[in-house]
């Protein structure tokens, strides 16, 4: 069984790679936990291709019982259910045994985002001491500005920018196009392809956006590790991610009145329950608002 299901699990792994266009980190999550089913057969001398629904269940119990939180648990049962839509797809077995398993219910945690003066604070470009340092705070700037996953900024080409309309074409998740707007950081996106990229680079050509000090498209792991250090030069007392900008993004958009199906949209979320955690922020913040500041409420 173990070469026959290998075989299938890397041909597998390949079809989220090339024609899905899956990130490496969605892959390496996948290939995980295909490595616990594959204990889950052998330990109960399954095979693969002969699972049904009870047997799924018995997996999901499996999860349970290895104490997997809920979230984990649910991401390995998505995996199994994608898995084996694929042998499904190309005619391994007749019918998905993981179609019907319903995942454990996942706890939504409150987005961290930023209130107003901890943005200013992050936003404030004082004392750049040279073109590095300006690209980051370029980088920063853009991300709370567009709201953009940092895997999608950092795989932006500027075949990519529309520099009339102030957009910028966006392959998402699953490899879905979407339209984001930049017209709010326009002037600085301006001066750094102007006056601080040509100087990085140093006449070396390249198709991305941001570059590193070696004129080569910049990692995710790079601009985590800017911002973070960005966040603690500015005296942030949270912990700031490129994610907690695109919280950010999301969280003052709603609270100026953008409407949440909108949102949506921009943040590139297939479904709007994704995007309905934010309204749970917003009217945290409008308690806290109404708390702080109704003569009555405050005493």
């Amino acid at each position: 069984m173990k070469n026959d299901y290998n075989s299938y699990v890397k041909s597998f792994l390949d079809y989220l790679l090339y024609e899905l266009n899956y990130s490496s980190k969605t892959i390496n999550t996948y290939e995980e936990a295909l490595k616990v089913y594959e204990a889950f057969l052998k330990k109960n001398n399954f095979d693969f291709k002969k699972v049904d629904t009870k047997i799924a269940n018995l997996y999901k119990a499996y999860l349970i019982d290895a104490q997997y939180e809920n979230k984990t648990s649910s991401l390995k049962l998505s995996a199994m259910r994608s898995f084996y839509s694929y042998l499904r797809e190309i005619k391994v077995i007749e019918s998905n045994p993981f179609l019907n398993i319903h995942n454990p219910k996942v706890e939504k945690k409150l987005p961290n985002f930023l209130k107003n003066n901890e943005t200013k604070m992050i936003l404030d470009f004082k004392n750049v001491k040279n073109e590095i340092e300006a690209r980051n705070y370029v980088m920063v700037e853009f991300l709370y500005a567009t709201g953009l996953r940092v895997s999608e900024m950092v795989n932006i080409k500027l075949s990519d920018i529309n520099f009339s309309d102030k957009t910028i074409k966006i392959m998402g998740k699953g490899s879905k196009e979407r339209i984001v707007f930049y017209k709010a950081c326009e002037s600085i996106l301006a001066k750094y392809l102007k006056d601080i990229r040509p100087i990085i680079l140093k006449d070396k050509p390249s198709e991305y956006l941001f570059i590193n000090n070696q004129g080569n498209k910049i990692s995710t792991r790079m601009v985590e590790i800017i911002i973070q250090k960005i966040a603690q030069t500015q005296k942030l007392k949270q912990k700031v991610t490129p994610h907690t900008l695109r919280h950010t993004f999301a969280t003052d958009l709603l609270n100026n009145g953008a409407d949440i199906r909108s949102v949506g949209e921009l943040l590139g979320h297939e479904s709007l329950s994704t995007t309905q955690i934010y309204t749970h922020v917003t009217t945290d913040y409008l308690k806290e608002v109404y708390n702080n500041t109704h003569p009555r409420a405050k005493n």
